[in-house]
């Protein structure tokens, strides 16, 4: 399996690639483009479920002022007639790490913690259970993974921000397992991030994030872990690959991994963080701030990976997330003031991502495109 890192920089390559490669495979008809863009969305994404390629699917072209073309198409449960909406819930995965950077970002703002704020500083209780080689890791390395932390993707159902810490404590407790300063990308590290917060606060992750980040912004269907009830289709499912069907799941990593990995929303609400950075007027925050996010140490920064492009005039910020049965991927470029964002409710290793990648270049073409004409 790819790893984070070079998903990244694959779907960023790509994309470059076929964008800059002029509109000879993918050229809208002055005609289509005349059509309405979400309805050429919806066409797109319709082709690759009716192909068998996805239960369902949601993509959408955003800017400052929110969504501008969304489309859907598919189901949200495999087998079930309950059609997938443009205002349903998508499960973000590590698209997430992008939020709680955001929101650590306030506290910073703040002087409740610094960029440079050390781990054993702000939570001195560990210094009897980690290595020693982690007593000066700062905050701004474990937020751009070059801390040395070691990956996690799973871990025991024991929840709260007690048991946050007991994982460092546990997992912590050896030498770090890549040269520190070095990019190493780690799950874990937001959850260590994330630990600091609480420290500083008092306050949980999830209560953070929603005090600070969902609230402020107005996103009101912003929440944890699988989206929907369990047990009934009032949300879109996730899906696993089984021979050649689909199997629908509600489950999600454990809930200590949230600052990593575990926010689900809308569309129309993910729209409002974004817009954060297609803007320099925010309540949240003061840019110098978000400025300091997008600021790569080498290749990733503050829950972005940070490239230049030449077809986006400037930088082009990136993620993708998955818990292996969701996977949605943004593409961000703050000179044209657009965000790209598909999401789709399954997880077909090797097929997906690439998937994504063709939906991204075809958003992206077709607002060049649309812009250009």
């Amino acid at each position: 399996m790819k790893s984070i890192k070079q998903m990244l920089i694959l779907s960023l390559y790509i994309i470059s690639i076929m964008i800059v490669n002029s509109f000879t495979n993918t050229v809208y008809s002055q005609t289509k483009l005349k059509s309405n863009k979400s309805e050429i969305i919806g066409q797109t994404l319709a082709e690759i479920v009716n192909d068998g390629n996805a239960p369902g699917m949601v993509a959408a072209i955003i800017s400052s002022k929110g969504v501008i073309a969304i489309g859907s198409a598919g189901v949200r449960k495999f087998g079930s007639d309950i059609v997938f909406t443009t205002n349903d819930i998508v499960h973000l995965g590590s698209c997430t790490k992008a939020m709680t950077s955001t929101m650590i970002a306030t506290l910073v703002a703040e002087g409740k913690l610094d960029w440079e704020s050390k781990l054993i500083d702000v939570i001195p209780e560990l210094k009897e259970s980690i290595h020693p080689d982690y007593y000066q890791i700062t905050l701004w390395q474990l937020l751009t993974h070059s801390a040395g932390v070691p990956d996690l993707w799973t871990h025991s159902k024991r929840e709260t921000k007690e048991r946050r810490l007991q994982i460092l404590k546990e997992k912590l407790n050896r030498a770090p397992s890549s040269k520190i300063g070095e990019y190493n990308y780690s799950n874990l590290g937001y959850v260590a991030a994330a630990c600091m917060a609480e420290k500083v606060t008092g306050l949980s992750w999830e209560v953070l994030m929603k005090k600070r980040l969902f609230g402020p912004l107005g996103m009101n269907s912003a929440g944890f872990g699988a989206p929907g009830t369990s047990g009934q289709i009032d949300q879109p499912w996730g899906h696993q690959k089984s021979g050649s069907s689909w199997l629908p799941l509600q489950s999600d990593c454990a809930e200590a991994l949230g600052p990593a990995g575990m926010v689900h929303c809308t569309i129309y609400d993910w729209a409002k963080f974004l817009k954060l950075y297609l803007t320099t007027e925010n309540t949240i925050v003061k840019q110098e701030y978000l400025n300091k996010l997008i600021e790569p140490e080498g290749f990733y920064a503050g829950g972005w990976g940070v490239a230049e492009h030449s077809w986006a005039e400037g930088i082009v910020l990136s993620h993708n997330g998955s818990n292996a049965i969701w996977y949605t991927t943004v593409m961000v470029a703050p000179k044209l003031n657009r965000a790209y964002v598909v999401s789709t409710n399954s997880r077909d290793f090797g097929i997906t991502e690439d998937l994504c990648v063709e939906i991204i270049t075809k958003l992206v073409r077709l607002e060049l495109q649309y812009n250009k004409d």
